[in-house]
């Protein structure tokens, strides 16, 4: 279905190669999986599936790419578009219409469908992912999550051979992609459509894949799943956990390591002590907010403690994006008080505001006003008082892979984010407010993110995250504050909040019930 021949990739801009003499196909009906650093060039290998990389990008491709006996050098995204369906890292940025009703129906239309055809498949897509509650709301109503299961649904419409999905539950909730991933599975076994997928939370995928794709300094290579999970730092918990424990063969789901455990779960665990934290830093007290008819918040009531890490969890559009918008100070609540110690932080301005608040929202571009990552990183610098390359050192720490004289929007979304990051958190404010701040970023770059925010949170710092990536905050929690339906309904310890819901559960909980245990680490002193 899709056979990579001697490929070479050279973006115009760098003059250097993306990727390099790849040669692999993929077989019909195929669930092939691509995985590699932040910045290493899986986007890229997507885009030339869909003809993108290089009729959209530029740059010099050398080789043959083809698809379903298409050659993409020749054949422009248009004539491709019946046969290859895409969602791209930022799905907003592919919607064409108003409604989620019509964007499922757009692609259909643009190819002529008949009537009576593209109103049975957007009926069979709304079903399949969810998606019936929303099929008239406005798409720059909906959170996240929700427009990244639209983006899915109207690439699915038009009946594409191969689905390219880039990252496509990076902003879905532990639920919301079980779903999806459950629709993709059936796509691929019960109608043979064929899969390429990016994703760097190898946890939720990498049992339902056929092959991986791994890609390093440039080279690609398709293995067997368990064969790519050996030799890097891009495991997944579980595979972690079966290595670190001599496990044969290493697990890749769940289910596999529970098998091998059970000896494990007899054990005794005395779970470490996580931070508390002190003094109210932040209060949003009796907050209501709404957009239209729809209760955003409902007489929401939280103080966050300097000190400590929050992470703020739910279902996708139940109010996290919110309430980090009213503690920021870019939504006023309709009703309540919210105080940043004693500030409003809609009056807050310039240094007043850098000292106080660190804002990162889901989508790090709209932060970016120069026209290099160079300029972005000195401006920063001069704005905080700090040496000159603090910047840049800082992003370094989260990928090294950033070529400081890019363009920050020419940089791939986990470059973004990491660019995002490293000069929000520039001035150690007393809040940092995290809008999921992991989608792009690997293993190693979360690694490197949960240092960082430890050394903030040891110094004072309050730090609320709004995430889905469980195994991010059972590394590095302290509390956690569920909303559900714009309402707070857990709001405990890390631990207690983890262990009490099979959906937020991390894999090593799963694995290791009714033990209490969250990561790697604390299972090895088992």
């Amino acid at each position: 279905m899709i056979r990579f021949a001697d490929v070479t990739f050279t973006h115009a801009q760098s003059g250097r190669p993306v990727v390099s003499n790849v040669d692999l196909t993929i077989p019909e009906g195929d669930l092939a999986l691509v995985i590699g650093r932040t910045g290493s060039g899986k986007s890229t290998l997507l885009n030339m599936v869909n003809g993108l990389v290089p009729h959209f990008t530029g740059g010099t491709l050398r080789g043959e790419v083809r698809v379903n006996g298409m050659d993409t050098r020749t054949n422009a995204p248009r004539d491709l578009a019946g046969i290859v369906g895409t969602v791209g890292q930022n799905p907003r940025a592919g919607f064409t219409t108003d409604t989620v009703e019509e964007e499922l129906a757009y692609t259909m239309e643009s190819l002529g469908f008949a009537p009576d055809t593209m109103r049975r498949r957007v009926e069979e897509t709304l079903d399949l992912l969810g998606l019936a509650p929303l099929r008239h709301r406005p798409l720059d109503t909906l959170s996240g999550g929700e427009q990244q299961r639209v983006a899915i649904g109207a690439a699915l419409t038009a009946g594409p051979a191969v689905l390219v999905l880039d990252e496509p539950t990076s902003a879905l909730d532990p639920a919301g992609a079980e779903e999806v991933l459950a629709a993709i599975a059936r796509l691929v076994h019960d109608l043979a459509i064929t899969v390429l997928m990016a994703e760097h939370r190898l946890e939720r995928v990498v049992e339902f894949a056929d092959h991986v794709i791994r890609i390093e300094d440039g080279h690609c290579e398709l293995l067997d799943p368990a064969a790519a999970m050996v030799g890097h730092g891009l495991q997944p918990p579980v595979v972690r956990l079966g290595q670190a424990m001599g496990w044969e063969p290493v697990p890749l789901s769940v289910r596999s390591a529970r098998r091998q455990a059970v000896q494990l779960r007899t054990a005794t665990f005395e779970a470490p002590a996580r931070r508390t934290g002190h003094d109210g830093v932040a209060t949003v007290a009796n907050t209501t907010v709404t957009y239209g008819h729809t209760g955003a918040l409902r007489a929401v009531d939280v103080q966050l403690r300097s000190g400590q890490i929050t992470a703020l969890m739910g279902r996708n559009g139940a109010g996290k994006s919110t309430l980090i918008n009213v503690l920021a100070g870019t939504r006023a609540p309709d009703r309540g008080r919210v105080r940043v110690h004693e500030d409003d932080p809609t009056t807050l301005r310039g240094q007043a505001l850098l000292r106080r608040i660190a804002y990162v929202p889901q989508d790090p571009s709209d932060l970016f006003y120069t026209d290099s990552v160079r300029g972005e990183c000195d401006a920063t610098d001069r704005d905080t008082g700090q040496e000159p390359g603090s910047a840049l050192a800082r992003l370094r720490q989260l990928v090294d892979t950033v070529d400081p004289d890019n363009h920050p929007r020419d940089l791939s979304a986990g470059q973004q984010l990491a660019l995002a990051l490293a000069i929000q958190l520039a001035s150690a404010p007393d809040i940092v407010l995290l809008d999921e701040p992991t989608r792009g970023l690997d293993y190693p770059g979360k690694v490197a993110f949960g240092s960082w925010l430890n050394r903030l949170a040891e110094a004072g710092c309050s730090i609320l995250v709004a995430t889905h990536d469980v195994e991010l905050v059972a590394v590095i929690g302290d509390r956690v504050i569920v909303l559900a339906d714009g309402e707070v309904v857990t709001d405990a310890d890390v631990r207690t909040a983890l262990t009490s819901s099979p959906a937020f559960a991390p894999q090593v909980q799963k694995v290791l019930a009714p033990l209490p245990v969250l990561t790697v680490e604390e299972a090895c002193s088992l």
